[in-house]
């Protein structure tokens, strides 16, 4: 019931700060984000139709998408989201925006949606849209980088807003807001480290890294332990992971055996599938 309360909580004020963080700032001088809010916002010039409005319709089919492709468990958290960000979105949008300077804006905006994003991830869900999207597509395409998906789509919407609002000065702004909400989201969940080396001991070894190989699409290995007290022979379960994952992570080894012993430590330089190469660009 804590657990409940405490994301709830999380759910909340998460989502009041991206809200906020679009109707307040980007979309009144607009600033398209990337990602479907985006999308949102470009489309609510064209067709006259608010911003959240837009945002909860665009994610209807993405949200069925997801309940095919990952169950209804898997995204009911993730609809409370869209719905409240949709009802907010609205909400905000009845007032005026806190300022027309299109850099403070591009800068506070990304604060409060990155600090938004962040806190609903805390929470255990997303915000839907782009993230359930490109889960998808990797299903099908593992070869494809997360981040180079993420980051394609993000510049693609960007570009757009350019042509659509006819100036491109605004859509080096939206620019500004995306790596800036990007990097408060990563300090808001776990500082500046770039991943997290996790360390699992576990009897469920099996079904742990089943799922983590599943519903996170990361890579595990298995190293060969034995118990000093037990003189018993374990599985460790040894995984690289990204910060914005580790709280997903956590939550399945909690399900799945509550008595098992977990490291983690940060990792600040990674080469390999997914990371850098050895000549220190990104795969």
């Amino acid at each position: 019931m804590k657990k409940i309360i405490r994301n709830s909580i999380y759910i909340i004020f998460g989502t009041i700060l991206y809200a906020a963080g679009i109707s307040l700032f980007l979309d009144p001088n607009n600033l398209a984000p990337g990602g479907l809010v985006g999308v949102s916002v470009i489309l609510s010039r064209v067709l006259s139709v608010s911003t959240g409005t837009l945002y909860f319709i665009l994610n209807i089919p993405i949200v069925l998408l997801g309940i095919w492709k990952f169950g209804v468990k898997f995204m009911a958290s993730t609809t409370v989201v869209i719905v409240m960000n949709s009802l907010l979105t609205d909400f905000f949008a009845g007032f005026d925006a806190i300022t027309t300077e299109p850099i403070l804006a591009a800068l506070a905006g990304g604060i409060l949606i990155g600090a938004g994003i962040g806190i609903i991830f805390r929470a255990g869900t997303t915000t839907g849209g782009m993230d359930i999207v490109i889960k998808v597509i990797k299903t099908k395409y593992k070869h494809i980088k997360t981040g180079v998906l993420f980051f394609t789509i993000d510049m693609i919407i960007v570009a757009v807003s350019g042509f659509v609002f006819g100036n491109f000065n605004i859509a080096m702004y939206a620019l500004i807001s995306v790596f800036v909400s990007g990097r408060v989201m990563d300090t808001i969940l776990y500082g500046s480290d770039e991943a997290r080396l996790i360390y699992i001991i576990s009897n469920k070894y099996q079904e742990i890294s089943a799922r983590v190989l599943k519903e996170l699409d990361v890579g595990v290995t298995f190293l060969e332990g034995k118990g000093g007290y037990s003189n018993e022979n374990k599985n460790v379960i040894m995984c690289v992971i990204r910060k914005q994952l580790t709280p997903r992570l956590e939550d399945i080894i909690k399900e799945e055996d509550p008595a098992s012993f977990m490291i983690i430590s940060s990792a600040n330089e990674i080469y390999g599938e997914g990371y850098k190469d050895i000549l220190g660009t990104r795969l």
